[in-house]
């Protein structure tokens, strides 16, 4: 199964099982690279938000126009903060920001109870290994994209480039089949393998 990529430079399709790392700078506006990639050729949307809340998430979809009952929200900040929480269709949580097990288990769980073309989008893998440890984010990377392979989905990751040693950030490029590397210009380049 082939999914669209509405994202300049990149290709404009990618095979199910397919893992893109968004290289950006800590300050840089990921928000439209992101809903430019949920928004195309997509039946489920799973977004694993490290960095912002499921009422931020959702704030954005709306502003963005992307058709949230398509969207699972993991979120697993709101616990941390002290913010209520309501579960339901849309939104779970995991018990602490750095329960990579729960999320790695909440994607098994969204893969096999969906079908049709999923997209998923985790942002952060900088903000996993701030409250884990590079070791364990990276693991939690592997078994996340191995699941995308399973499952015939495809995945846009996060992670801030400047916050990583150069040692880490060429470790993960290894791992995924492309990189979209948003610049602080806004300028945008895309290597796929």
């Amino acid at each position: 199964m082939d999914y669209t990529l509405a994202i300049e430079g990149a290709p404009e399709t990618v095979p199910g099982g397919t893992g893109i790392m968004l290289l950006h700078p800590s300050t840089g506006e990921t928000d439209r690279l992101d809903t430019e990639f949920f928004k195309t050729d997509t039946d489920h949307l799973f977004i694993l938000s490290t960095r912002t809340t499921a009422r931020e998430v959702q704030q954005k979809l709306e502003y963005y126009e992307v058709d949230e009952s398509k969207a699972v929200i993991l979120d697993t900040l709101s616990i941390e903060r002290g913010y209520s929480r309501r579960a339901g269709d849309h939104v779970r949580y995991v018990s602490s920001p750095d329960d990579l097990d729960g999320m790695v288990e909440d994607l098994r769980e969204f893969l096999e109870e969906t079908d049709g073309k999923r997209r998923v989008s985790v942002d952060s893998v900088t903000e996993m290994a701030y409250y884990a440890d590079e070791e364990r984010a990276r693991a939690a990377v592997e078994r996340m994209l191995e699941l995308l392979r399973e499952h015939d989905a495809i995945g846009l990751f996060h992670v801030a480039e400047e916050v990583h040693d150069r040692e880490v950030l060429d470790g993960y490029r290894d791992l995924f089949d492309g990189v979209i590397h948003l610049r602080e210009d806004d300028s945008v380049t895309c290597d796929f393998f």
